[in-house]
């Protein structure tokens, strides 16, 4: 017993105080936002064809948002700060098994399927998107703590002016991008402060992207299904 109140001490102390599910399929840990959090808007693009590869993606066979349950919490405060001005939170992505993002590095290779290239990606060379860091073989989307998310009236449901659409392959979807109108600029700089507040940490090509900061999964990159 005392040896093994040492070890706790030391991981703490090493900054290694979660300990890792050995499987990538156990998703005792994760919740469904959508029902915990009221008034919670889910818009899971992936599970339809409102994407940049247009079609459904595998991993995702109904359009829920699983979050592991710390970053629900998390995002439960976000939304009731966000309620006191008549606005709310919509989510387009959450958890995403690693079956996902292989299908994601799969469409990049594939150079002929071009058909949402006007929508998503109008500036930028298909052949660029690993180099430009739009594609990756890896996504902290699989541990369960980063989502994609919106602001919108919590009335009406719709959604504010932030500049770009959501996953457009641009600098202009850069949180710090200085082309957008005022408007869309104070937008992303409330959604950030919000989140910042709440204990997630933004990315900086993407004004929609955020991950708890105190993620309770750091190196686990799980692969069961969204259902």
């Amino acid at each position: 017993m005392r040896f093994a109140a040492v070890l706790v001490a030391v991981l703490v102390a090493a900054g290694c105080s979660h300990v890792q599910p050995a499987d990538e399929t156990d998703r005792s840990g994760f919740v469904d936002a959508g029902r915990a959090i009221p008034g919670l808007v889910v818009d899971m693009r992936y599970a339809g064809s409102a994407n940049f590869v247009g079609r459904p993606i595998a991993g995702y066979e109904a359009p829920v948002c699983l979050l592991t349950r710390e970053t629900v919490a998390a995002l439960a405060k976000v939304q009731e700060r966000l309620r006191e001005f008549g606005l709310g939170l919509k989510v387009y992505d959450c958890y995403r098994p690693t079956r996902a993002v292989a299908d994601f590095v799969a469409w990049a290779k594939d150079l002929g399927d071009q058909k949402r290239k006007a929508e998503q990606y109008p500036y930028v060379d298909k052949t660029q998107l690993f180099a430009l860091g739009y594609i990756a073989e890896r996504s902290g989307h699989s541990r369960g703590s980063t989502l994609d998310l919106t602001v919108v009236d919590a009335r009406t449901a719709a959604e504010l002016d932030m500049g770009s659409g959501y996953d457009l392959f641009d600098p202009v979807s850069w949180p710090s991008d200085q082309t957008v109108g005022p408007s869309a600029r104070a937008h992303r700089m409330m959604l950030q402060d919000v989140m910042l507040s709440c204990g997630f940490k933004p990315l900086k090509e993407e004004w929609w992207h955020f991950t708890l900061k105190e993620e309770p999964y750091p190196e686990t990159y799980f692969d069961f299904v969204v259902r």
